[in-house]
């Protein structure tokens, strides 16, 4: 495996590999690998003559207050990880690089990321497209792999391509979860063994809603059912309700009742120094 920091260097390399008629696949990462990570690889692997995994801990994502400069980097241990996948090539690039002095142009997707994470932090789905569009130019790739943990920037990615004309298949991998069912993210090493087990508040309602769905003799009203969920959640000493919505999996606008298509999407806090994201398909059983 090859590690390269330079944008330049990158895209060289995917010139020569698009000239020998090569498939590129793009896993985009913040890092702190997890085997979440590693089934995005192994995702590319197979649909891929060649992987480039980017590892960049994005400024431009993250607000004032959130945890730019606690977020876990270790570039040893990650590209040791990277290259036991089959990783072709690990692009890590500075922050200077990726925005140079007097940068300033940015990328926004309306109307998909207005609510849930966006209206809760705002700002954050701009620098998502911005910097993933970047990525885009610089590593040239036909195809793109993303978790659906992170359900709403799948979407809002998968539309930013549609608007712009972008020639890449963006290609979605399920949750991978924990033995315990918490799911996997690099902000579970935040977290005590106590908090992990309290964070399974998550993966509690999904099972909660799913039964309930499954169970039911007509279709259930999403707002009663969202405000179950948020009760069981504020019984957990210490976690606080970003927000629990039951969407359309397509357009992320919310539902009135649940339906086959119908996706629970919950952000949860504890003491404004974690905070988690979770989501499921409620007729998944």
């Amino acid at each position: 495996m090859k590690l390269v920091q330079e944008p330049s260097e990158i895209a060289a390399l995917a010139a020569g590999w698009r000239g020998q008629g090569l498939k590129i696949a793009l896993v985009p990462t913040m890092g702190w690998f997890h085997a979440g990570h590693l089934a995005l690889m192994r995702r590319a692997r197979q649909s891929a003559d060649r992987v480039v995994v980017s590892l960049f801990v994005n400024p431009t994502q993250f607000g004032p207050g959130e945890d730019l400069a606690a977020y876990p980097r270790d570039l040893q241990r990650d590209s040791e990880l990277a290259a036991g996948e089959d990783v072709d090539v690990l692009y890590a690039p500075s922050a200077t690089e990726m925005y140079p002095a007097g940068f300033q142009t940015s990328i926004r997707v309306a109307e998909l990321g207005r609510g849930l994470c966006g209206a809760s932090r705002p700002g954050h789905f701009d620098g998502v497209c911005t910097v993933v569009m970047k990525l885009f130019h610089q590593t040239q790739p036909h195809l793109a792999v993303f978790g659906e943990k992170d359900f709403q920037q799948l979407a809002v990615i998968r539309r930013m391509v549609r608007d712009l004309d972008l020639a890449v298949d963006i290609v979605s991998h399920p949750i991978e979860r924990e033995a315990s069912g918490l799911a996997m993210s690099s902000r579970n090493s935040y977290l005590t063994e106590g908090e992990k087990e309290q964070a399974l508040c998550l993966h509690r309602a999904i099972l909660f809603a799913q039964a309930k769905v499954m169970g039911a003799a007509q279709p259930l009203s999403a707002a009663v059912l969202c405000s179950e969920i948020e009760e069981n959640i504020r019984q957990v000493p210490g976690w606080m309700v970003d927000y629990v919505e039951v969407v359309d999996a397509d357009s992320l606008e919310r539902c009135e009742t649940v339906n086959e298509n119908s996706r629970l999407i919950m952000a949860v806090k504890m003491h404004e120094r974690v905070r988690l994201i979770d989501n499921a398909r409620l007729f998944d059983l």
